[in-house]
């Protein structure tokens, strides 16, 4: 899993391919709509989606002539369970210490009320 984890991290390290994915969540797009809005060429985006394919994050499927790019929602989903894992863990730890701060909060008024 953690192997998987850091590929998706990786390809989701470069703003340009981070830009691609949010582009991608509106839908399946060709190279050419993919780079115009990035203003990057079709290569450069070529590229970047061999990056992101390899970690599982886009699919290319053949249309006719053209090559059809979209979401694979399973890396990503993975991604954010293990970040919700760690968020519910902090959450949690925060959780005790202001519960643990308030106590003590607490001792110190009694102690300076007597």
């Amino acid at each position: 899993m953690h192997d998987q984890l850091s590929s998706t991290f990786q390809a989701m390290s470069d703003p340009a391919r981070r830009a691609i994915l949010t582009q991608l969540t509106h839908g399946t797009a060709t190279v050419g709509e993919l780079s115009e809005p990035l203003e990057l060429t079709a290569p450069a985006v070529s590229h970047h989606l061999k990056v992101l394919e390899r970690a599982g994050l886009v699919t290319r499927r053949v249309m006719g002539q053209h090559r059809m790019i979209s979401l694979e929602p399973g890396q990503l989903q993975q991604a954010a369970g293990w970040l919700e894992d760690l968020k519910r863990f902090w959450e949690e730890s925060f959780g005790r210490l202001d519960a643990e701060l308030a106590a003590q909060a607490d001792q110190s008024k009694e102690a300076s009320d007597e």
